[in-house]
C-alpha cells in the first residue's frame, strides 16, 4: 500500500486524459432531472452508461436503486461499495442546462450531487485506464431517496437487504475535496407548522399572524438549553409562509434541525420542541403541527480506524490537508450496521444550493485519484484488520 501511495500522484494525469468522458457523464446525468422520489430518469442513465462501460452486472435490488458490480479476482472477498445518492435538493422537474467553460461548470444540483454520480459512472472506464484490478466486487451504486423527507431509504435498504457481507464503504459527495467524514452525528430534522382556521378567527378580536406565531416559537426554541458536552445545536434553517405584502399570514412553516453527538440529547430536545409547540398551540388558540422529517443515529468510527488512518494518508499523498467533521449522509447507516465506510469530497465549488451552483474541473481529477487509493486500501485489507463493535 506505500508503494502505491508513491505512484497516487502520477494517476492524476492519466485519470484527466479522460476528462471529455468523465465530464459527458456528470452533464448528461446532471441534465436529468431527479428530485427526491422522482429519481426514474437519472437512475436509468447511470445503468446506461455503467453498462455502455461493460461493467460485470448491472442491475437494480428490490427498492429500485441502479448498481453495477466490477468483478474482482477473489469471489471469496466481500465487496466493497462505492455509492452516490442520485437525488438533489432542486425541485423542479425541467430539463436541465449547464453551462461548461475551461475550468468550471455550473447548472442545479450539480454539486449536491451531479459530480459524485457522473464520477462513479465513469471509474469502470478509469479502472481499464490505469489497468487497475481489484480482489474483492466493487459495488458502483446509486441510491434513491437519500436527502429531505428521502430520510436516506434507498441506502436503508440496500445495506439491510444485500445477501452478503460488505467488506467497506466509500460515500462520494459532489464537495468539498479534502472531506474526510469518519463519524455522524445523531439528528432529527423536523417540521413545525402553523394554520390559523377562519372559523377561529370569527370568535376573536383579532387576526392571528402565522409568521409571527412561528417567531415565537423560535424564541422559544432558543431559550432551550444545549449542552457542550455532549455537544449539541439546534438549527433552524427555513422558514416559508404568506401570500403577500399587504395579507396576514393565515400559513406558516419553519424547518429546524437537532445535532448531537448524544442521540440521547437528540430526543430529550426534540421532546422540549413539541412541548413549546403544544404550549403554544393552546396558548394562541391556533392549529400547530411537529413532524419528524428525517432522523440519524450518532455513529463514528475511532479516528484511529485502520481505514481512516490511510484515507488520511491517501488524501495527504496528493497535497491536500484532510479536514474531519461530521455529516449526516450515508456514512452513518453504513456505519450503523458496523460496516467500516468515509465519506470524500470530489472537487471545490461554491452556490451549492442555487440554479447556479458552480464546480471547479480541475481539482476533479485528484478527487478521483482519491476515491481510488481509498479502495485500494480498503482491498488490500485495512477494513478486516479492526472490527466495528
Amino acid at each position: 500500500m506505500d508503494k502505491f501511495l508513491t505512484q497516487l500522484p502520477g494517476l492524476v494525469d492519466e485519470i484527466k486524459s479522460l476528462k471529455e468522458i468523465i465530464i459527458t457523464n456528470i452533464v448528461l446525468i446532471g441534465q436529468t432531472p431527479a428530485p427526491t422520489f422522482k429519481e426514474k430518469k437519472r437512475s436509468k442513465i447511470f445503468r446506461e452508461r455503467l453498462a455502455e462501460f461493460q461493467v460485470d452486472e448491472v442491475t437494480t435490488d428490490g427498492y429500485r436503486n441502479p448498481i453495477g458490480i466490477v468483478r474482482g479476482t477473489d469471489s471469496s472477498k466481500p465487496p466493497i461499495f462505492v455509492l452516490a445518492h442520485l437525488d438533489t435538493f432542486y425541485e423542479g422537474d425541467q430539463t436541465l442546462n449547464y453551462t461548461i467553460k475551461e475550468n468550471t461548470i455550473t447548472g442545479a444540483g450539480i454539486l449536491d450531487n451531479s459530480i459524485g454520480v457522473g464520477v462513479i459512472a465513469s471509474l469502470p472506464l478509469i479502472f481499464k485506464k490505469l489497468d487497475l484490478q481489484f480482489e474483492s466486487d466493487i459495488v458502483l451504486a446509486g441510491t434513491i431517496q437519500s436527502i429531505g423527507k428521502g430520510n436516506l431509504r434507498g441506502v436503508r435498504h440496500l445495506l439491510k437487504t444485500w445477501p452478503t457481507p460488505i467488506r467497506g464503504g466509500i460515500c462520494v459527495e459532489g464537495i468539498e475535496l479534502g472531506r474526510l467524514n469518519y463519524y455522524s452525528d445523531g439528528m432529527i430534522r423536523g417540521e413545525i407548522a402553523c394554520s390559523i382556521s377562519d372559523e377561529r378567527n370569527l370568535l376573536k378580536d383579532y387576526t392571528p399572524n402565522a409568521i409571527i406565531i412561528l417567531n415565537e416559537v423560535i424564541n422559544e426554541i432558543m431559550n432551550l438549553k444545549t449542552s457542550q458536552r455532549p455537544r449539541s445545536r439546534i438549527v433552524i434553517g427555513k422558514m416559508t409562509g404568506g401570500a403577500n405584502h399587504g395579507e396576514i399570514a393565515p400559513e406558516a412553516n419553519l424547518g429546524f434541525e437537532i445535532r448531537s453527538d448524544s442521540y440521547k440529547i437528540v430526543k430529550k430536545l426534540y421532546g422540549e420542541i413539541r412541548d413549546v409547540v403544544e404550549g403554544m398551540s393552546h396558548e394562541n388558540e391556533v392549529d400547530l403541527n411537529i413532524k419528524t422529517i428525517s432522523n440519524l443515529r450518532a455513529s463514528r468510527l475511532k479516528y484511529n480506524h485502520p481505514l481512516v488512518k490511510h484515507s488520511a494518508a491517501v488524501i495527504e499523498a496528493l497535497g491536500i490537508k484532510p479536514v474531519s467533521r461530521p455529516t449526516e449522509s450515508a456514512l452513518s447507516i453504513f456505519l450503523s450496521h458496523k460496516i467500516p465506510a468515509v465519506t470524500l469530497g470530489i472537487t471545490y465549488g461554491e452556490n451549492r444550493y442555487f440554479e447556479n451552483a458552480t464546480m471547479e474541473i480541475e481539482p476533479m481529477y485528484q478527487g478521483i485519484a482519491q476515491i481510488i487509493g481509498v479502495l485500494k486500501a480498503i482491498d488490500s485489507g485495512v477494513c478486516d484488520e479492526q472490527q466495528l463493535a
